[in-house]
Formats: structure tokens, sequence, C-alpha cells
């Protein structure tokens, strides 16, 4: 079955999961002090080039922040498996885990089988990135069906420098009907 693309400009969906630090967090919903949510759906331990990204992610944090723009990464990987990943990242952003089948396709993420990945016990979530605004509206969405094709994000925070710089509200690209 082919994923449903969440449609920019419109609601992002309350996806609640578990955080490796404890409690649980809602992906779309930014912690206090910020304004904008960037999500980063990665595939899980078996992907090194989710763990590169996440470092990289990492490098861009601060910047982010000066944008009041909050960060959230999440898989579909056990707890445990998220926090062996995790170790080799040490981020200052929370991350989820657990992602279900069914909150994986209300994001309309790609999802692959075990067979897709090596050292993987279920079916697991392709990259994803989303940026949700201060009233919940989604507007960036980047889906993938493989790990290596993820926007770059230097050229990210370079967008969403001009787009907070902006006096009017940067329109949510991609709603011709």
């Amino acid at each position: 079955m082919m994923p449903k693309k969440p449609e920019p400009g419109t609601a992002f969906p309350s996806v609640i999961v578990p955080q490796l630090a404890g409690d649980t967090m809602d992906l779309g919903k930014p912690r206090d002090g910020y304004d904008w949510k960037l999500i980063v759906v990665y595939r899980g331990k078996h992907c090194p080039v989710c763990t590169r990204y996440l470092n990289e992610l990492e490098e861009i944090v601060p910047q982010l922040k000066e944008l009041r723009i909050d960060v959230a990464a999440v898989s579909a990987d056990t707890e445990q498996r998220a926090a062996d990943q995790i170790s080799q990242v040490n981020p200052s952003f929370p991350v989820g885990y657990g992602l279900s089948i069914k909150q994986m396709q209300d994001l309309g993420l790609y999802i692959s089988s075990p067979r897709h990945g090596i050292d993987v016990e279920a079916p697991f979530a392709e990259p994803g990135l989303f940026l949700v605004n201060e009233d919940g509206e989604l507007r960036m969405v980047e889906i993938a069906n493989v790990p290596f094709i993820r926007p770059q994000l230097t050229s990210l925070v370079g967008g969403l420098r001009f787009m907070r710089g902006m006096t009017e509200v940067f329109p949510a690209n991609g709603t011709y009907a």
C-alpha cells in the first residue's frame, strides 16, 4: 500500500510516543520556549546512515534553537535498541521510540519489513522530516523510501532562517489543487 503523504498547510496528526528520557512526547508539539518543531523520523539501530544523520542534526541544534525551532527524533525501535543507537549520538534533543505501524501510516511514511534491513526485529519506518508551525500546521514534508535520500541539513537551516525572517507568513508550498 502506498503511503498517503500528509498535506502541507494541514494539521499535523497527533502522534504520541514514549521518550528515551522517560515520559512521552507529542511529536507535533514544541517544548516550552519554542514555537515551531522539526521532527526527524529515522530507520533505527540497524542504520549507520541514520546515526550519521542524527549526529549532523545535533550539530545544527544551536542554530535551530536561535530560530525557536524545537527538534525531536523518533524511530520504531524498541527502547533498548533506540538507547543503544542514541548512545552514539548523545543528542541534546528528545528521542522517541516505538512508532507503531498505524502511526507510521498516519505520518505517510514508507514502511519496510525486516527483510529490508540487517539486524531488524520488526517493520520499521523509512526516513521522514516534518516541520510544524506554532498553529500545529505542517509546513514542510520530506518522506523517503531509502536512508540516503534526506535533506542536507545546512541547506535546511538556511531555508528555515529565510522563512523565520520573513515579515509575512511563508506559504505552505505544494498545495495547488
